[in-house]
């Protein structure tokens, strides 16, 4: 949008600082928050961001006159204004650009207890004030990351010709385990918070074939890993007739998608976090492959202390994914240990086709996955195996019942992904507010 500042008569384009540079040597208007800001005397330079990036503005008593000049002088950080001026280029400034200032306008002046300073905080501090540390850059890059992650998969999967089918919130069974639900009054009946979208994606493949979902995941696990949320974010495509071999192309397709689009797409974010692109270009189909048991050789031919039938511990999977550049594949696991949904080998009923994918550098199982159960009579047995009430699964024996199809599918943890990708050394700065088990608010 542009229009005439009737001051100086001048066409003013109103524009983002992200497109400044399509403005070179015009004159611009810019809303934002002030970053922070210098003086030298009859200069101000201001570092004005407004969610798109940084620009440094350049004031002087000259252009602006005194009495402008002291009051932009005196304006806390943070605080909101709308400027206007040339558009320079100038490699020193960040952004590359610089904006000469003819006028501002204060929007809002913040208050001058702005607990976020440019000095460092402490961690709890910092989650604390969550609601105002998402303005910084380095956090507003990650959560710009974690943008085009989700879109990503969303591109992926529609363009595979797969169907957002959104699945319920509030459930009247569990789905990976009873002992990591959150339950809640459902005007007196007992209802629990999703663990997982999957059971409703295999009813909704029924009707489309090829459906995820994406929404918010609940595990009330007592965990306080750097791995671990309290409430975290899945994308979980299912398909009918699609194998196991199958899936573990499409996880591979997928993943290579979404780090692809991050590196072409968030060049200066990754920059922002000081992360290396290189540690992710490599990744590349196809990903390395074990089976439990070959991983299980991997960890005691390392001096490592570790039963067959035992779940992997992050230790674990870290030593596992250590000897790999790109994400690595388990394969098989141990029926004991996996959901009671999960097919059995067809060549060793002791272990099923499921597999985790575990991202390098120890950020653990990123995408949890497997073929389904899909005959009713294994399927009633397992259900009973693992102490279940048959009459809450009814519904999902339905499935069973009526036009059952081999069929597979997985869900890929938004949070994880982000810190591997990011590199972050913990996944509580992977979403906007995290919850964890000491921490709820804000």
């Amino acid at each position: 949008m542009s229009d005439v500042n009737a001051n100086t008569k001048q066409l003013v384009h109103s524009t983002s600082v992200s497109k400044v540079g399509s403005y070179e040597n015009h004159q611009v208007r810019l809303k934002g928050w002030l970053y922070n800001k210098r003086s030298s005397g009859k200069i101000i330079f201001l570092i004005l961001r407004d969610g798109t990036g940084l620009i440094q503005c350049v004031a002087s008593v000259n252009d602006i006159g005194q009495e402008a000049f002291d009051k932009l002088d005196r304006l806390n950080q943070e605080s909101s204004l709308i400027v206007e001026g040339l558009a320079k280029k100038d490699c020193r400034a960040p952004g590359g650009y610089e904006l000469g200032m003819t006028h501002y306008e204060i929007v809002s002046e913040a208050f001058d207890d702005y607990p976020i300073t440019l000095k460092e905080h402490g961690v709890e501090f910092l989650l604390d004030n969550r609601h105002l540390w998402i303005r910084t850059p380095r956090q507003r890059a990650i959560l710009a990351i974690r943008a085009q992650i989700i879109k990503a998969c969303r591109e992926f999967l529609d363009n595979e010709g797969f169907v957002n089918v959104d699945a319920p919130i509030l459930t009247p069974s569990a789905c990976e385990g009873t002992t990591t639900l959150f339950s809640t009054d459902y005007f007196g009946e007992k209802a629990y918070l999703s663990q997982s979208g999957q059971l409703y994606n295999e009813a909704a493949i029924g009707a489309f074939g090829k459906v995820y979902c994406f929404g918010p995941a609940f595990r009330a696990e007592k965990s306080k890993t750097r791995r671990h949320l309290i409430e975290f974010w899945m994308v979980e495509p299912e398909a009918a007739f699609m194998t196991f071999g199958e899936m573990l192309l499409l996880e591979e397709q997928m993943v290579t998608y979404v780090v692809k689009q991050v590196l072409e797409n968030c060049e200066s974010e990754l920059a922002e976090i000081g992360r290396d692109p290189e540690m992710i270009a490599v990744v590349e189909p196809p990903f390395p492959r074990l089976t439990y048991t070959d991983a299980v050789d991997l960890l005691t031919n390392k001096g490592m202390e570790f039963c067959w039938g035992d779940d992997f511990g992050a230790a674990d999977e870290t030593t596992i994914a250590n000897e790999f550049a790109k994400p690595v594949f388990v394969t098989h696991y141990p029926t004991k240990i996996k959901a009671f949904y999960m097919q059995p080998s067809p060549d060793n009923p002791e272990t099923v086709l499921g597999a985790d994918l575990l991202a390098p550098e120890g950020y653990g199982e990123i995408i949890g996955g497997g073929e389904r159960i899909h005959d009713y009579n294994l399927l009633l047995q397992r259900i009973h195996e693992h102490g279940l009430p048959v009459e809450d699964y009814e519904w999902y024996l339905d499935l069973r019942k009526y036009g059952s199809t081999p069929h597979s599918g997985f869900g890929m943890g938004i949070e994880r992904v982000v810190a591997w990708i990011c590199g972050l050394p913990h996944v509580r700065e992977t979403i906007p507010f995290p919850r964890m088990l000491t921490r709820l608010k804000p």
